[in-house]
């Protein structure tokens, strides 16, 4: 709009460059690319392309930057031009030549008076003002001129509201009216289409249709009736959509060396025929308008939400997508009214631009020569350019008649006819060399081959069979292989799938027959051993075994391009299922013997046996009379030998250390007793793992040394202070009585003593007692234990922590199971201890009667060594919370973002709060919010808008308007 104000434009092209080598005159150096310094430079610049570029749109993305502006968010289009036009007025105004210093006032400024005229004694107050634009209300109105009308008319001043009259010197009743004084060559007239909306607080479009002329004649609306003030419509700005916040621009604008108008839709430019301005699809319907119900506009806005949060453009298509589906004509839509010739409505147009009628049209706008130099060496880039697309296209097209011709001769004899040779070939690589220009790739058959090296059967359906001719003719121009004739069929695999096929049909018959055969005693030494575990899950490992043999046969050798990383991942799988144990290794010893446990086996029939065998033809074989691994028997011997000694072991240090055993017998730091000024510290993981042993000492090892360097820094120096060991660290260690260390050191290897000793003078406040540790604090290393555990929870890179939704403010029951402590009760140890057997197996897994596979365990002579039993800290979720996976670095509106996937809370309505702590500022990070691993997050939803043709209006508001607040359009 502003290039086709061809006063404009030239005065900007009389601005002098900043540039020394361009102010001088000099000719535009080749080899430097030129970067306009100020504002003016970058619009010189981009009229200049505008005017004499051979492109068919120019990017303005240079003046974007130097704007400073955001374009991935909609503003305010008059916002704009009202700032952009002060920011040049300021810019121009340092100017010498008065026609380009001034340029602005002449096109753009008007004045007009605020005239006060006072009841009582006709005093008349005027107060001059200047105006860029004028600014119309639309509502309750239809026509251009009423809306001048109206900002014209007179208002009443009375009641609360009088003026006060100097020359009555009191408040008086008064009328107060605006007066037209001047107007402006080029006349902005702002349609305020955008209001605020007291029941919703926030900004809202009228749709309503206003009607306007090509000529306006303002002669019945100013103050002086003497002058010219026909005006001619130059520009119409549109904004499509019915939301203040979201939407399309698109501007006509009149050419008016020509008097064509055009239509500029970003890079869409498109010239109207007959000289005549044409509105057409831009008065069609707005999205999520013409939606049928509540439900589809809520639906339409929350994709348009996604769309907004994420920017990804396949959103943006999936709600229009959504839009256009479920889009009909509303009824209640307010009827587009008749225009007269000369005249248009419109229920979208912004702003409308008025010129002077008399204005001369003939003005002839020379670019300067530097800036021509700037436009023909772009022209001459782009004149390359097109010249290589036209080349690639050339090329392009040469290479498809190649191919075309190709593909004429081979085509008819591409298909094999009977009794002739033949070659299979991939329907993929055939359908490449049909329908793409450029040469495929050399043939590559080695996904198609078995394990044998021939053609897979399972590939057959994929392969087309080719007259030998062809594939000679194929083989020849694109090179691979290797080549697949009648002979690369492979019985072997047909043989195999036929087998495989046969015992799955067989397999439910032969379940009945071995089901039979079971309930055979066995007489003799006819019988063989098998694990009872592997009875009672053949049919199903059998199944399994059949389904893995036809999912390897089916892709052996499956080599394709580009998967070498899926063959590493599946031998990864099969190394993994082979660690597995199958059929009758469960009575299998370490040794690869027969295993000594009579209880996990069974003797089953010869024929039993060979109906089994067919299934698992290298499942290990013992007959009846085997005997169990020697070495086996051994060491049960040297267990039964360890068990025993172990609870001898157990029993005399229970006895010893009754105290550390019960924790009531323990003394506390919290209140230190009486009887002694002296007390000795372990770890609590020593306590700990000396307690299982003495419950289970036949399955836990015993415990050799107290190992308290663990509590201590690598200088020596005690981890702890006084006042932690009472709270937060009291977990960490265990306090043991001076007779009891004596009974310790007996027992157990000590690597390091520490002791706290109290001191108290005689008489002296109890408040005055010291507590003194042997080895001292090292402050250094307790400093940076501290700042290593705030750092571990701030600067967390994946952590889950809870949202808890509240409803209706009632206080969350934290109803979870209790947290384990580090210390666990003796009931539950004894709980663990009365289990059956199998179930503390973590293998153990066996309902109604049916087994799935078990891992081999050799329970009477494997010695049980665990490094400590870990006690989980997590949270527990409860009913009506959800877990979410964080970062430290996420911000709290991405945070709110995945609370709005998880609970279906817009991130307007979600209140949220952490130990009672109000948590708002969208842009804050977690961990500057004090979030850390498995915190709990309230959230409070705020009750739903019922309103949902206004959700797309409330969802943009969720985020305080800025407008250009930190753009080059306010300053620095």
């Amino acid at each position: 709009m502003w290039f086709l104000n061809l006063e404009l434009r030239q005065a900007l092209y009389l601005c002098p460059s900043t540039c020394s080598e361009y102010a001088a005159g000099e000719s535009v150096l080749k080899d430097k690319d030129y970067e306009p310094q100020t504002i003016c430079e970058h619009l010189q610049y981009l009229f200049a392309l505008l005017q004499n570029s051979k492109r068919r749109y120019i990017d303005p993305s240079a003046f974007v930057k130097a704007l400073g502006l955001d374009t991935g968010q909609q503003q305010d289009a008059q916002e704009f031009s009202k700032l952009f036009m002060s920011l040049l007025e300021d810019t121009l105004s340092k100017q010498k030549n008065p026609n380009v210093r001034n340029i602005v006032q002449k096109q753009f400024c008007g004045e007009y008076a605020y005239v006060t005229v006072c009841n009582q004694c006709g005093r008349e107050s005027k107060l001059v003002s200047k105006f860029y634009e004028l600014e119309l209300n639309i509502q309750g109105h239809k026509q251009l001129t009423d809306c001048i009308t109206e900002f014209l008319k007179e208002e009443k001043l009375e009641g609360d509201n009088r003026y006060f009259c100097e020359t009555c010197q009191s408040k008086q009743n008064a009328t107060r009216k605006i007066r037209l004084l001047s107007l402006p060559c080029t006349l902005n007239l702002q349609l305020m289409r955008f209001v605020f909306d007291r029941q919703t607080g926030h900004k809202k479009k009228l749709n309503t249709y206003i009607g306007f002329s090509e000529l306006l004649d303002m002669e019945p609306f100013m103050e002086q009736k003497n002058g010219v003030y026909v005006y001619e419509l130059s520009a119409v700005l549109i904004h499509r959509g019915v939301s203040a916040y979201s939407g399309h621009y698109i501007a006509h604008v009149k050419d008016p060396q020509t008097g064509e108008w055009y239509k500029f839709n970003d890079e869409d430019i498109e010239k109207m025929e007959g000289k005549k301005l044409q509105l057409g699809i831009e008065e069609d319907l707005a999205p999520c308008e013409c939606l049928r119900t509540p439900r589809d506009r809520f639906l339409y806005s929350s994709i348009s939400l996604a769309c907004r949060v994420a920017d990804k453009m396949l959103i943006t298509r999936a709600a229009v997508a959504y839009r256009d589906e479920t889009a009909e004509p509303s009824k209640s839509q307010t009827r587009k009214p008749k225009c007269g010739k000369g005249t248009h409505c419109s229920r979208n147009a912004y702003m409308l631009v008025y010129r002077l009628q008399t204005r001369e049209k003939s003005l002839t706008v020379e670019v300067p020569a530097f800036l021509q130099e700037l436009v023909e060496r772009d022209n001459c880039k782009f004149e390359e350019w097109c010249n290589e697309m036209a080349e690639m296209r050339k090329e392009s097209v040469a290479r498809g008649k190649t191919k075309h011709e190709e593909v004429k001769k081979l085509y008819k004899r591409l298909p094999a006819e009977a009794g002739s040779p033949y070659d299979f070939i991939s329907l993929e690589w055939l359908q490449k060399w049909l329908d793409e220009s450029t040469p495929p790739k050399p043939i590559d058959n080695t996904a198609y081959l078995c394990s044998h090296g021939k053609l897979h059967p399972d590939k057959i359906s994929i392969m087309k069979r080719i007259s030998e001719y062809v594939a000679d003719d194929f083989y020849s121009r694109y090179g691979g292989g290797p080549r697949l004739n009648v002979k690369a069929l492979c019985k072997d695999c047909v043989v195999e799938r036929c087998r495989i096929l046969r015992l799955k049909n067989q397999l439910n018959e032969d379940y009945k027959t071995v089901t039979n055969l079971l309930k055979i005693t066995v007489k003799g030494n006819d019988g063989f051993w098998v694990g009872k575990a592997s009875l009672r899950s053949w049919r199903q490992l059998a199944l399994e075994q059949l389904n893995e043999q036809d999912e390897d046969a089916e892709h052996s050798n499956g080599k394709m391009n580009g998967n070498a990383q899926n063959k590493d991942e599946s031998n990864e799988e099969k190394r993994e299922e082979e660690e597995e144990l199958n059929f009758n290794e469960d009575i299998v010893c370490p040794h690869g013997d027969l295993c000594i446990s009579e209880n996990e086996r069974r003797v089953v029939s010869k024929e039993a046996w060979e109906k089994l065998k067919q299934y698992f033809p290298k499942a290990p074989e013992f007959p009846n009379n085997k005997e169990c691994c020697s070495q086996c028997k051994i060491l049960e011997r040297e267990g039964e030998e360890n068990e025993a000694l172990h609870k001898m072991m157990a029993s005399e240090q229970k006895t010893s250390l009754q105290n550390l055993f019960h924790d009531k017998c323990r003394p506390c730091l919290g209140s230190w007793p009486q009887e002694t000024d002296e007390l000795y510290i372990v770890s609590q993981f020593f306590v700990e793992e000396w307690r299982k042993f003495v419950r289970r000492p036949t399955r836990c090892s015993p415990v050799s040394s107290v190992g308290n360097s663990v509590l201590l820094c690598p200088h020596g120096g005690l981890m702890f202070t006084y006042a932690s060991m009472t709270k937060e660290d009291s977990k960490l260690i265990a306090l043991i009585w001076p007779s009891e260390w004596e009974r310790i050191q007996k027992l157990f290897v000590v690597d390091h003593v520490i002791k706290i000793t109290r001191t108290q003078a005689a008489g002296a406040d109890p408040e005055s007692t010291l507590y003194v540790s042997e080895p001292q604090l090292c402050p250094e290393c307790r400093e940076g234990l501290l700042c290593q555990q705030q750092r571990d929870l701030r600067e967390y890179t994946q952590a889950t922590i809870y949202i808890h939704k509240v409803v209706d403010n009632k206080k969350v029951m934290k109803d979870a199971a209790p947290e384990l402590n580090v210390s666990s009760s003796e009931a539950e140890e004894e709980r663990e201890e009365n289990k059956p057997e199998g179930e503390q197996d973590p293998d153990f897994n066996q309902t109604n009667g049916g087994a799935k596979r078990q891992k081999i365990a050799h329970q009477s002579y494997i010695t049980y060594q665990k490094q400590g039993i870990r006690r989980s800290t997590r949270h527990r979720k409860v009913r009506g919370e959800k877990a979410l996976l964080v970062s430290a670095n996420q911000t709290l509106k991405e945070l709110k973002i995945q609370i709005m996937h998880a609970f279906s809370v817009a991130p307007f309505d979600q209140n949220l709060s952490i130990d009672g702590k109000i948590l708002s500022d969208d842009t804050a990070t977690l961990g500057s919010l004090g979030v850390i691993p498995e915190s709990v997050i309230l959230l409070k939803a705020d009750e739903p808008i019922a309103d949902y043709a206004a959700m797309d209006d409330v969802m943009q508001v969720c985020m305080p308007e800025e407008g250009f607040k930190g753009t080059g359009l306010l300053g620095h």
